[in-house]
């Protein structure tokens, strides 16, 4: 019988500093070590009694574009990128305090936060990892997307995912499939950044929204490719897909176990598949069945060899 693993959390406090995209705050992030069974809460600490919010689906806030939480009138945008970093180097419980509304926006990807974590270091604290085996297939869908979630190999999270905007689109069609984990996500992962389209990154611009976000803090796609910054990979866009979707699926609570199948998916429709997965893996009384009548038993074996 294999031994379960035990969960984690960072070996001593650190810090990440700068940006948010959405409202220009500028933000000091500290990753704090956190006790078992604790998960990941971000802590609110620039308000006058700091709010703490828990990392999970029953505090998501309805947001465009970005991941958000929730609570007691305090907010957090743009969580995705730092919940991917901890989940996708295996880190169960961390405490992440912010003197802003939003976490620093750093070059669009998770790779800040992953070198940073790695400097702290982690520590193992003895109570057993209990993830989120996916155990039963679960569906979602909605604007053409497709996202479903099938029982995988024990104890790895497997993601496949096909990005596809159409072929008028300046963004190419891209699939990619990740087996993640610590070295993966560090290595395949972690460094591919945020992407918008010219005109989208201008309509934000015009509500007030990354006035101090320019070309090189993350991907804009115009006609011809990319402008003002250079691919770090030929597929950058649907890897960063798959490193939104590791974050987004942190939203269980605790590690997830299965083989995740996008299509097209985004922010809201990962939020639907956690909803969904937790309804469908809610415990079920165990009923006996009840046996069949005997003549409906006789009635079908005399259909059978009438056929």
């Amino acid at each position: 019988m294999t031994t379960p693993l035990a969960q984690r959390t960072i070996g001593r406090p650190i810090s990440v500093t700068g940006i948010g995209f959405f409202g220009g705050s500028d933000v000091e992030l500290t990753f704090q070590p956190a006790g078992p069974n604790e998960g990941i809460t971000f802590v609110r600490t620039d308000v006058a009694t700091p709010v703490r919010i828990p990392a999970q689906i029953g505090y998501l806030a309805a947001r465009r574009r970005r991941t958000a939480l929730e609570h007691a009138g305090a907010n957090v945008e743009m969580v995705e990128h730092v919940m991917a970093a901890l989940f996708g180097l295996g880190i169960d419980n961390c405490e992440v305090r912010l003197n802003a509304p939003e976490t620093p926006g750093c070059d669009g990807s998770s790779r800040l936060f992953v070198d940073r974590l790695l400097e702290a270091g982690t520590v193992e604290q003895g109570e057993p990892r209990r993830p989120f085996v996916v155990r039963r297939s679960v569906c979602v869908k909605g604007s053409g997307a497709v996202l479903a979630a099938y029982p995988g190999p024990p104890g790895r999270l497997l993601v496949s995912y096909v990005l596809d905007y159409g072929p008028a689109s300046p963004i190419g069609l891209q699939s990619r499939a990740v087996d993640v984990n610590s070295d993966s996500f560090r290595y395949e992962l972690a460094a591919s950044r945020t992407f918008l389209l010219v005109e989208e990154a201008e309509q934000l611009r015009s509500q007030g929204i990354g006035t101090r976000v320019g070309y090189r803090d993350l991907l804009i796609f115009g006609p011809d490719g990319v402008v003002g910054n250079k691919l770090r990979y030929e597929d950058e866009c649907v890897r960063h897909k798959i490193l939104d979707m590791v974050g987004d699926l942190g939203l269980l609570g605790v590690p997830v176990e299965g083989h995740i199948v996008a299509y097209k998916s985004g922010h809201r429709l990962n939020a639907e598949l956690v909803r969904a997965l937790l309804k469908a893996h809610q415990p079920v009384a165990e009923v006996p069945p009840v046996p069949a009548p005997i003549d409906a038993v006789a009635d079908h074996k005399t259909m059978y060899r009438a056929a």
